[in-house]
């Protein structure tokens, strides 16, 4: 027996080309508190409502810590936090995740992520919402993803509208002792399925029958 054998996440994988997403081991947990350490955005931005990013390296790296540990365990049908590595010819790059409530009866999950500094303006963000996407919608059974960014994360903005999202709905969040504007944005499975083929690039997924069944969507 192994991890996977009780614990599905840690056997999931959706691999494309030379992108993989994969569940963060320690290994790879430590090698993403390290990543964070370096920067994860400019100094002038703040892309997240929680500034978990502000901070000497040494905070940064274990904020990363603190919430992926708490996160491993945060997954059921009612609620779930689904974390994984982004790697890019076996390079770890930064995460990307989903999140759910209720998702046997709702279907829906709102994914986020972040890059390491030094990946940005790559298109490595684009490649890796779409392997996440094929996950949700192709491996484990969504009928809407969802995700918002900050009007001034213009790179996030971007990918969102590059893959074909609908505006939903902007929000008024607190960020940094501030008012700041967030829009939303939705993509509906009927969406997904309809996007050409040159826009749903294969992807190679195991291990989402099981973390579907620990779901309950099996």
């Amino acid at each position: 027996m192994d991890l996977a054998d009780l614990w599905p996440p840690a056997g999931l994988r959706v691999q494309h080309d030379d992108l993989e997403l994969r569940f963060l081991d320690d290994d790879l947990l430590l090698r993403l508190a390290d990543l964070a350490r370096s920067g994860v955005h400019a100094e002038d931005r703040m892309p997240f409502a929680f500034p978990w990013t502000r901070g000497t390296p040494d905070e940064v790296a274990r904020s990363v810590l603190r919430y992926q540990w708490a996160t491993r365990a945060h997954v059921d049908p009612d609620d779930w936090r689904l974390e994984l590595a982004v790697l890019v010819g076996g390079e770890l790059v930064g995460v990307q995740g989903a999140v759910a409530t209720k998702y046997p009866v709702t279907r829906t999950a709102e994914t986020g992520s972040w890059l390491g500094l030094r990946f940005h303006g790559a298109g490595i963000g684009t490649r890796m919402r779409l392997a996440m996407l094929h996950l949700l919608f192709d491996g484990l059974g969504a009928q809407e993803a969802t995700t918002g960014a900050f009007t001034d994360n213009a790179a996030s903005l971007a990918v969102t509208r590059k893959l074909g999202y609908l505006a939903s709905g902007r929000r008024r969040l607190a960020r940094e002792g501030e008012v700041a504007e967030s829009l939303s944005f939705s993509m509906s499975v009927e969406q997904w399925r309809a996007r050409p083929a040159t826009m749903r690039p294969p992807v190679t997924i195991t291990g989402a029958e099981a973390v579907a069944e620990l779901l309950g969507v099996a």
